[in-house]
């Protein structure tokens, strides 16, 4: 059920699961029921590992770091015809570390950020719920928490996505493992990586180009990148 569904409020599904939407409902209602809304491509991101640095439960926006190349590949994924959006599991919530209101505000100000550099965030998912961890309501072994596929698919029942030609990109087994329940075929795991191919170190993840080793097994079915720049960079947009 939607709850004061305005332009970037909050609309509360029936597995908690929240988007902070890019139109409203009244808006919609607008255009008539005979209006054909066509199904989009999305590109379905992950947020901390992918959007921003994972410093560990980022609440603030003072926290809130972008990484290399995110506003670059965020405006090439747009143009390439996909919608983006954010679906993060955010247990920091169901442990007391920071409230719903705190996540709120944290997403509002992203979004409107990333509108000023003229990307548009057509949704922002997310799950406060920990099955073991959680506190009081948020003790939950629920359905939008991933490696479960609820976030996709309340995205999918509140905007017009084409599963089939959409991507998801994300930093753990949980997030591919989401992406697969839900019918995803392109998949994309950030990895961290540990070495140039000169055998030089390497500690951090950037937007450039790498042919070396990778930190760990990519999830199988995933393509191991180096970060959202790279995934925005392939040929296709990744539809190759």
């Amino acid at each position: 059920m939607a709850v004061g569904f305005l332009t970037h409020a909050i609309k509360l599904g029936e597995s908690d699961a929240t988007m902070i939407a890019e139109e409203s409902a009244e808006e919609s209602a607008d255009e008539g029921s005979d209006a054909i809304v066509r199904a989009r491509p999305t590109a379905f991101l992950d947020r901390d590992g992918v959007i921003n640095r994972d410093h560990g439960y980022v609440s603030r926006w003072e926290e809130f770091e972008l990484l290399p190349g995110v506003e670059d590949a965020l405006r090439a994924l747009q143009a390439g015809g996909y919608q983006l959006v954010v679906i993060t599991n955010q247990s920091g919530i169901a442990r007391g570390f920071y409230s719903e209101a705190d996540f709120r505000q944290l997403t509002q100000q992203m979004v409107d950020y990333f509108a000023t550099r003229d990307i548009t965030i057509a949704g922002v998912f997310y799950c406060p719920h920990h099955p073991v961890s959680g506190v009081g309501q948020y003790l939950q072994n629920c359905e939008c928490r991933k490696p479960a596929p609820g976030l996709i698919r309340e995205a999918c029942e509140s905007l017009p996505i084409d599963l089939s030609a959409s991507l998801l990109v994300g930093d753990k087994g949980s997030d591919i493992a989401a992406g697969k329940a839900a019918g995803i075929r392109r998949l994309y795991q950030v990895m961290a990586k540990t070495r140039e191919p000169d055998g030089s170190g390497y500690s951090e993840i950037d937007d450039g180009a790498f042919n070396g080793v990778f930190d760990g097994a990519c999830e199988p079915g995933a393509l191991a990148v180096t970060s959202l720049a790279d995934v925005a960079r392939r040929p296709n947009l990744g539809l190759d």
